[in-house]
């Protein structure tokens, strides 16, 4: 019987978290819950404009980092994940809601537990990038 791929090679990540229709659930969660308490006001509000376009380009997003197809790049170009938001006063306690949000998207999905903690602990990378990039570190 063949092993199945760790999280992290090839699209094992991305098949465990339900290809494009898991992500996309995972991505509408996250903005709902983000949407729906105030302690996330903050981070929700940096897209101020089309709400719908931030969910497809996070989704799209994430469908690539986790190991599966592209479609962010072929939609919306190259990603630049830490240059877009360069703009926005992202400290330690706004990457850390975006990362608790995140947590409580995730807590909601069907996913085993060791894929949350993963996907967690691999989140943290983006986010800090994103960080160091708004404080100019």
């Amino acid at each position: 019987m063949t092993q199945p791929l760790e999280y992290g090679n090839g699209d094992a990540t991305y098949q465990a978290a339900g290809q494009q229709v898991g992500i996309r659930k995972l991505v509408d969660c996250f903005f709902d819950i983000m949407a729906s308490d105030p302690k996330y006001a903050t981070i929700y509000d940096w897209h101020p404009g089309d709400k719908e376009m931030a969910r497809d380009k996070l989704a799209l997003f994430l469908c690539g980092w986790m190991g599966g197809p592209k479609p962010f790049i072929e939609k919306y170009g190259p990603i630049r994940i830490p240059e877009v938001h360069k703009h926005l006063d992202v400290t330690a306690v706004e990457r850390d809601l975006w990362l608790d949000c995140m947590a409580r998207a995730l807590a909601e999905q069907d996913y085993p537990p060791d894929l949350v903690e993963y996907l967690l602990q691999q989140l943290y990378i983006p986010a800090e990038r994103v960080r160091q990039a708004c404080m100019g570190q």
